[in-house]
């Protein structure tokens, strides 16, 4: 069968369609245009009409166009969060380390102003000491517990003197030299220190153990004298120790004997004060007799 005589080649009825509808919707926005140009020449009213009743509408579009926006950018912006964090991470761990460096230098300067306060309360309400040291070392061995103290004749320091710290009773001066001095800790093994218990008035001695610590022994035996966290002070009977210098602690009680700990631990201690000797007061002279 022959093809048509007139038929397009290269054209098909749907490519034909489409041109035609093309041509219609042209046709169809050149009117609308003209009708829009018109309208807003002669009835501006209208015309604004027309444009409110667009941008109605438009607003779920747009609205939905905005949100989309919004959700892209909160999408970056979460992404760059992620990407910083490690570096944001970094800085606020060398200023959390910087607010700690500064935070414990504040307390130490603290502490320091509170003890040097102590110091002079402590100086005011005492006789004038003999000298306050450095001190510059410590034997904590052995059954002999010594220290170095960094003050000696020059300084007045003599040998028997008591040596005291703002926490209690550090020991007694052994020997001397020109500008330093050895102590004789009261927790060595030769010392006998006169005391009584805070809490009863209990006199007690205080004897070195030599490992640190002290045994209390109560003067007067029977009963059980002593308890856990009693306070042991200097009684200042016999002389040399002026009283009511804080000495140790009750840590365990066996009986009438008791294991205590320094309250003036030695490898704690940066300064320390000699005193004088004390000397108890004279007995008050026995009243005279009543004339006959």
């Amino acid at each position: 069968m022959a093809p048509p005589r007139y038929r397009r080649r290269g054209f098909s009825r749907r490519i034909q369609l489409s041109l035609f509808i093309g041509y219609v919707i042209a046709v169809i926005g050149v009117v609308i245009g003209l009708a829009l140009m018109l309208v807003a020449r002669f009835d501006p009213q209208g015309f604004g009409l027309l444009r409110g009743a667009a941008l109605d509408a438009t607003m779920p579009i747009t609205s939905a166009g905005r949100s989309v926006v919004r959700a892209v950018e909160s999408a970056g912006s979460g992404v760059g969060a992620y990407v910083r964090a490690g570096s944001q991470n970094n800085a606020l761990r060398q200023e959390l380390k910087l607010a700690k460096r500064r935070l414990i230098h504040a307390k130490a300067i603290e502490h320091e102003n509170q003890r040097l306060k102590r110091m002079v309360r402590l100086l005011e309400n005492r006789p004038r000491p003999i000298a306050v040291a450095r001190l510059v070392g410590s034997n904590l061995s052995g059954h002999r517990r010594f220290a170095t103290l960094a003050a000696g004749a020059r300084a007045g320091v003599r040998p028997g003197q008591p040596v005291r710290s703002l926490d209690g009773l550090v020991g007694r001066v052994f020997e001397t030299g020109q500008f330093a001095s050895r102590i004789t800790l009261l927790t060595d093994g030769g010392n006998n220190i006169p005391a009584r218990l805070v809490r009863s008035g209990t006199p007690v001695f205080a004897i070195g153990r030599g490992d640190g610590s002290l045994d209390l022994r109560a003067l007067v035996s029977g009963g059980f004298p002593f308890k856990v966290g009693d306070v042991a002070v200097t009684s200042g009977t016999g002389g040399v120790y002026p009283p009511n210098i804080p000495v140790a602690v009750v840590t365990k009680v066996d009986g009438e004997h008791a294991v205590a700990w320094p309250l003036a631990d030695p490898a704690r201690l940066d300064f320390a004060i000699v005193e004088p000797i004390y000397q108890p007061p004279p007995p008050p002279a026995p009243p005279a007799p009543a004339a006959p």
